[in-house]
């Protein structure tokens, strides 16, 4: 047992540190340019931490595993920040949870970090949230007693995880808000991502970015992603029906031959946008998990959010706020920065996800970056380097 837990916080420790391969060391084609991370982190104040529970072998016992999961957190400007960002969502099918939608979307104003982890967990994870909050009053006195309606969401990891022994506990999401960072992003199997999957194959987090030039101005457009959506035959990389060309390592076929389970996107910028913009942006999410071959089906639940960092000035609660805004027609770059930027974020959790078996011996496959290469030349998509 001393092992396991060791081996649990080593993890937690280090996914911050161990870059793996992403979509564009393949060679997959992308379009747009990222930024130096190519994260959401790349959005100025935005830090992102994970905190991965894995232990455990064989047959599910439940309340002791085996245990694949975690909770991914991201602080839109950082561990203490207490005001208001400017804040929209949106929803393509329902199958799902995200909490504190309701006054974000009556107020227009996101006040708590995001965290995302398994369906039977967001109880815990949003109560631990809260009283992590109040304990960085001294530290932040301009908290917004918003953070009592904190943003938590979720995706099923049940194929691999023991989720109905509740394993994420308070101090596992306190270490994911308070290992945050900015600069380079764990993908794959860390965090809320540890026990997803992706059209059949593992999937989990994932994240990418896009720089945005308006006139004299350069924008960044961070996405992060919780995939564990979509069905095998559907799934396509720049363009090419990698999903029909790799039929095997499925253990269950019959199993990936539905469009369920569920994704989490999250959209950042540091461009001025009012939360009606907002909206507009986050909208445009669907289209790039169209793009990789998801149709929203009926027991998946994706949902979306996007925030502005820009603004400060909209905190105040005792003065007139001035407001800085990009007009609409303007606003076409952006939302094809949200598109490239998803798609490119859900190939780097496939890319970067590696095979993991969970409870009774489920076992999900990676996708084999060397049979994807192949697949990519075979439809002259493969990006010469």
């Amino acid at each position: 047992m001393k092992l396991t837990l060791l081996l649990s916080l080593i993890i937690s420790l280090h996914t911050l540190a161990q870059p793996k391969p992403r979509g564009r060391d393949l060679g997959i084609p992308f379009d747009g340019v990222p930024g130096k991370w190519n994260a959401i982190t790349d959005v100025p104040g935005v830090e992102v931490g994970h905190q991965t529970i894995i232990r455990g072998e064989g047959k599910l016992v439940v309340g002791t595993g085996p245990v694949r999961t975690g909770v991914t957190a991201i602080l839109p400007k950082g561990k203490k920040f207490a005001g208001r960002l400017f804040a929209s969502w949106f929803t393509l099918n329902g199958n799902g949870e995200m909490t504190g939608t309701t006054w974000l979307e009556e107020s227009g104003f996101l006040s708590s970090p995001i965290l995302i982890t398994n369906t039977h967990s967001v109880g815990t994870v949003r109560d631990a949230v809260i009283q992590w909050a109040t304990e960085q009053m001294p530290k932040a006195p301009n908290y917004s007693p918003d953070f009592s309606l904190p943003v938590v969401a979720e995706t099923w990891d049940g194929f691999l995880n023991d989720i109905d022994g509740f394993h994420v506990k308070k101090q596992d999401v306190y270490d994911a808000l308070n290992h945050a960072a900015s600069g380079v992003v764990a993908e794959g199997n860390v965090g809320g991502g540890t026990g997803m999957i992706i059209h059949g194959f593992k999937g989990g987090i994932g994240t990418s970015s896009r720089l945005v030039k308006i006139k004299d101005q350069t924008y960044t457009v961070g996405v992060l992603v919780q995939g564990n959506y979509g069905s095998r035959d559907m799934l396509h990389i720049a363009g090419v029906p990698v999903g029909k060309e790799i039929t095997d390592l499925q253990e269950k076929p019959g199993k990936w031959g539905e469009d369920q389970g569920s994704i989490i996107v999250v959209v950042a910028t540091n461009a001025p946008f009012l939360p009606h913009q907002l909206h507009r942006l986050v909208k445009r999410v669907p289209l790039a998990i169209g793009i990789m071959g998801g149709r929203g089906g009926d027991s998946s639940g994706d949902i979306f959010i996007a925030f502005s960092t820009a603004n400060a000035e909209a905190s105040n609660t005792d003065a007139i706020a001035n407001i800085e805004m990009i007009s609409n027609e303007m606003i076409d770059p952006f939302f094809r920065a949200v598109v490239q930027a998803t798609e490119e974020a859900i190939v780097n959790a496939l890319v970067a996800a590696e095979t993991m078996e969970g409870i009774n011996g489920n076992k999900v496959y990676a996708l084999p970056h060397d049979r994807l290469r192949e697949i990519l030349k075979k439809y002259n998509r493969l990006e010469k380097k």
